[in-house]
């Protein structure tokens, strides 16, 4: 399948195949100065594959996890790039999840004031959101994503097969945000995770689909695009409080989604999914420190913070609340509002 995110003077390819990974240079111009960046988990075999077609300038791996999110790994790939002679014309290749993805293209979009990104997505939940879009961020110690910059990539190649290296936690994580895509949009999404055999393919392009066309009317986070932080104010708070991030980015965010869903029908029915996901019950949080993060919440103002209610499949609502107001809601158990 391709797809084509369509944006004033950024507009970009989608390609999801299986083994397209084995064709990089359909995507990717080869002949330009690269850097290719991937962590230390990536499987040396897709490693291998890329420099293989790609012949990169330099290789810049770093330390997996949410915890290399932050300044000093962004300073020394900004370091790395300029040592390999990296120049306006040359390119970033990021291969993996959504960190490096994140902290490659906010690389690509500090370095000589810009220089172009590719992304190659290999977790599920790169696949089905983060790698579409354009955000790119670090950490600032325990918040999330406070320091970024918006900066398309030139194309995003999906290649589900590389999925076939990931451990079930790590899938589970994922999908936790390709049903906030179906919670919010698209109800069939939904009933897709309640078949007894889902089809991860068909869910992938489902997902970034309807993603794709968020940013195509929202590029810059200015009203739709907002609906995408459904479960990420708490969410966020949550995974930011365990110092050594215990729990995954899509665990978190789909503990955060229950406190957001206002119909008792629809969280019963979430929870089943999430039965079956394996998602675990995140109950061991420091709920003050979760209180003081979400005070730092960059969609917040002098107003409150904006947050994303969900009533029924494919409709949400706005909500400004004030912290005090948020406060409260993390010191409810949402696990426990609920029958099964």
């Amino acid at each position: 399948m391709k797809l084509h995110v369509n944006i004033p003077g950024a507009s970009y390819p989608i390609t999801i195949e299986r083994g397209c990974l084995n064709h990089l240079a359909t995507s990717i111009p080869y002949e330009k100065s690269t850097i290719l960046v991937h962590d230390s988990g990536i499987p040396l075999q897709w490693v291998n594959m890329a420099c293989d077609q790609l012949h990169p300038k330099a290789v810049f791996c770093f330390e997996q996890g949410e915890g290399s999110k932050n300044l000093h790994t962004l300073e020394q790939l900004l370091s790395a790039m300029f040592e390999a002679g990296l120049n306006r014309k040359s390119q970033v290749v990021a291969l993996g999840g959504g960190v490096t993805g994140d902290m490659a293209g906010f690389a690509a979009a500090c370095y000589m004031r810009g220089i172009d990104f590719y992304n190659i997505p290999t977790t599920v939940l790169s696949q089905v959101d983060s790698s579409v879009g354009g955000k790119t961020a670090v950490d600032l110690g325990c918040a999330k994503n406070i320091i970024g910059a918006f900066w398309q990539p030139k194309a995003v190649i999906i290649d589900p097969d590389v999925l076939s290296t990931l451990d079930d936690r790590q899938v589970s994580a994922g999908l936790a945000e390709a049903l906030k895509m179906g919670l919010l949009f698209d109800e069939s999404l939904v009933e897709a995770f309640e078949q007894d055999s889902p089809d991860l393919v068909s869910i992938i392009a489902r997902s970034i689909d309807l993603k794709r066309g968020v940013v195509e009317q929202d590029e810059k986070e200015a009203g739709l695009r907002k609906a995408l932080n459904f479960g990420h104010t708490i969410g966020h708070a949550i995974e930011g409080s365990f110092e050594d991030y215990e729990y995954l980015h899509g665990e978190c965010v789909a503990a955060g989604m229950l406190y957001f869903i206002t119909d008792p029908t629809l969280k019963k029915r979430v929870r089943r999914i999430y039965d079956t996901l394996h998602l675990p019950e995140i109950r061991d949080f420091d709920k003050a420190k979760v209180c003081r993060l979400l005070r730092g919440d960059k969609k917040g103002n002098e107003n409150g913070i904006s947050c994303v209610f969900v009533d029924k499949p494919g409709s949400f609502v706005f909500k400004t609340m004030a912290a005090e107001e948020l406060d409260a809601m993390v010191e409810r158990d949402p696990y426990e509002e609920y029958n099964r």
